[in-house]
């Protein structure tokens, strides 16, 4: 099997780097600004700047596969593409492919109605608003999601909505416009994965009430508006359900495969630009009289990065062309393997980066505190490592059972 990319995937690649080098990277330290100016609430106006510019260059909506919206790519197509726009925390959402709101798109596009998708699925494909996904809470272990505790309870022509939700991304944003929020219709079902339904919730509705900002290691509004959501008494109409009570679990599963998978391909352009600026630093510190780079422990953490970086890649690209000719549901294996070990590894290489920078490096004048706090959270979100090497295991001892 041959991942190398297509023609049409070259020139994207092509284009896409080249809008990198004259608008992400030469505005990364005024994004970081922003970040720390304007923080989780407000917009930032670098980001607006940006998106019609990466919109009339036709580097918009990537991520969306066969799609009048988009560039119609396959996982494997849009790997590469991916895997540059994580190079830089500023970049996803300039093209219109950050989380969460890819797989909100995706879920409005596979299981929304017609009006779902004329009221926000389009808005959202226009980049004019953004959106979150409640699906964790405080109160219980998340990473077990048949043990959410919100409730859906239908009184009538509306859904009467209860719970309290934290790490909703985007929620502090105030172009946050809807939220797919995930609870229990009927809890007493014996079959735990048909308790949750999925139903939106316009942000302005009565009862919603955005309660703070979490900081994610001391970094509000980048890389992540982690954020605690209180819903109380929220009313909704019935209409707002997606695709009919108790299918929560399976647009769950639906909506994290590609979360997942392109949260890895990001992660590796992370991890490559760690390893560009550990190669970048060492040769041009002395310490001791001769370059750090010469130092037996630099080259052999820089030989491991691009070991491992290799590894990273071409397990992602692989479960990216299994995704793409068997299925999410087929491919959970090789989804689960890249999930633990892709951020595993890029956190590792950023360590190793930020050590090579000393204590430079635990700033964020050289972008590396930012991505490391990105690449440990992605060792909880969309489901802990604990949880995907259980799932791994049960399915290789299936084997011999």
């Amino acid at each position: 099997m041959s991942f190398d990319p297509s023609p049409k995937v070259q020139e994207l690649m092509a284009r896409l780097n080249a809008f990198m080098d004259r608008h992400i990277y030469p505005n990364e330290e005024r994004h970081v600004k922003e970040a720390e100016e304007y923080g989780p609430w407000r917009v930032l106006p670098l980001i607006e700047e940006l998106k019609p510019l990466a919109r009339a260059e036709g580097l918009w909506n990537l991520f969306l596969p066969e799609s009048e919206h988009g560039a119609g790519l396959t996982n494997l197509e849009y790997a590469p593409l991916c895997e540059i726009m994580g190079r830089s925390l500023l970049a996803p959402e300039v093209f219109n492919c950050s989380a969460p709101d890819t797989g909100n798109m995706e879920v409005l596009a596979r299981y929304g109605t017609k009006e779902h998708q004329d009221k926000w699925l389009r808005p959202l494909l226009d980049g004019e608003i953004r959106s979150c996904f409640a699906m964790t809470e405080p109160a219980v272990a998340s990473s077990d999601a048949t043990n959410i505790q919100s409730a859906i309870v239908r009184d009538g022509d509306e859904y009467v909505i209860n719970g309290h939700k934290w790490y909703t991304t985007n929620a502090t944003d105030p172009r946050c416009k809807i939220c797919i929020f995930m609870g229990k219709t009927d809890p007493d079902n014996p079959n735990r994965h048909l308790q949750q339904s999925m139903v939106l919730v316009p942000m302005d509705t009565p009862g919603v009430q955005v309660l703070r900002s979490i900081p994610v290691f001391g970094f509000y509004g980048m890389p992540d508006r982690a954020s605690e959501v209180l819903f109380k008494d929220v009313r909704v109409p019935v209409s707002n359900i997606l695709l009919g009570e108790g299918r929560g679990f399976e647009i769950a599963q639906g909506r994290l495969g590609p979360g997942r998978i392109h949260h890895c391909m990001r992660e590796i352009g992370r991890a490559e630009r760690a390893l560009e600026r550990m190669c970048r630093r060492t040769l041009s510190r002395v310490a001791f009289g001769k370059p750090v780079s010469e130092n037996g422990v630099t080259m052999e953490r820089i030989a491991e990065s691009r070991i491992l970086i290799e590894q990273a890649r071409l397990l992602t690209l692989n479960a990216a062309h299994r995704m793409d000719t068997v299925g999410n549901k087929v491919a959970r294996a090789e989804i689960a393997m890249i999930k633990v070990a892709v951020p595993n590894i890029t956190g590792k290489i950023i360590d190793w980066a930020i050590q090579a920078h000393g204590g430079g490096g635990t700033s964020n004048d050289f972008g590396l505190a930012a991505a490391y706090a990105m690449s440990r959270v992605l060792r909880l979100a969309d489901g802990p490592d604990e949880v995907h090497r259980q799932q791994l295991a049960r399915m290789e001892l299936k084997k011999y059972r």
